[in-house]
């Protein structure tokens, strides 16, 4: 899988790299928690090795957008603008309904293979509008489909409630659509913004399993902290379990088809699993037949 830079420092080593190339991704959120900042640092990120960048606003308008990021330290988005790099589709207000079906398929025909980077930015304003669960898959499923045929795409989604635990309706369908879904959460405590990243699944990629801490700093955006984050790539547990495998009465074809496997394996991928347990197992399913 190609991948691309997120523009979000400290995010790549937690992507095994990056974003996938013509992917979509979905950054959940609250309130306040960074998603359109989130956003905005993919596509600049873009506009600076020389990708066209696509902005698809479903809530606030163009100037909204360019004020904050402006605000944000961003102010050479002005520039992309004059010179036609960057561009903006204001959809909000728009029956989304139509705007998707009708209007969007005429603008990726003028794209399709343009290998830019899309944002889309809320999706939550089309699950607001339809009440039928089937139409919003159908409308979510098609959206993403034709942006993609654009290039990489990211997405935002409003979260709601205190939960946090990604169950709204609003939430589920667009999370299970995407080829990738990061959580951007955060809470207010004794004065002190508390913000964590956890990246929720990247089909086709390995990616961090634990929670990360981030900030938000003018003129750099999301910075994802180093916590927890190992940049060290071992493969003790992968070559040792290789070793073990070849001694044992295992079939030939199923030896050679586990070396493939393993070596594409690193010791965090097998964090807290029993390796006896495991070799055990494998044996068992294997060894005499």
């Amino acid at each position: 899988m190609k991948k691309i830079k997120s523009g979000i420092y400290g995010l790549n080593p937690l992507m095994d790299g990056g974003v996938n190339k013509n992917s979509t991704t979905v950054v959940v959120g609250a309130s306040g928690a960074g998603k359109t900042t989130f956003a905005t640092q993919f596509i600049r990120r873009g506009l600076e090795e020389g990708q066209e960048g696509i902005f698809v606003s479903l809530d606030e308008n163009k100037q909204q957008i360019i004020r904050e990021a402006v605000e944000m330290g961003w102010a050479e988005i002005l520039d992309y603008l004059d010179d036609e790099k960057l561009v903006f589709i204001d959809a909000s207000g728009k029956d989304f309904s139509k705007f998707i079906k009708k209007e969007l398929p005429s603008f990726v025909d003028q794209w399709i293979g343009a290998d830019a980077r899309i944002v889309v930015d809320p999706l939550t304003p089309v699950m607001w509008a339809i009440d039928s669960r089937y139409e919003q898959r159908d409308l979510i499923g098609f959206l993403l489909k034709e942006t993609r045929k654009v290039g990489t795409v990211v997405c935002t989604l409003e979260e709601h409630g205190s939960t946090a635990d990604l169950s709204g309706n609003e939430i589920v369908i667009p999370m299970y659509l995407a080829d990738s879904v990061i959580h951007l959460q955060y809470s207010l405590s004794g004065g002190d913004f508390n913000r964590n990243l956890r990246i929720i699944k990247c089909r086709s990629s390995r990616h961090s399993q634990e929670s990360h801490p981030y900030r938000i700093i003018r003129g750099l955006g999301l910075i994802v902290e180093g916590k927890n984050r190992s940049k060290k790539v071992t493969r003790e547990i992968p070559n040792k379990l290789e070793n073990i495998l070849n001694t044992k009465r295992i079939p030939t074809p199923i030896k050679k088809q586990f070396q493939k496997v393993l070596k594409d394996l690193r010791d965090e991928d097998f964090k807290g699993l029993p390796l006896e347990d495991l070799i055990d197992d494998i044996i068992d399913e294997y060894e005499g037949k």
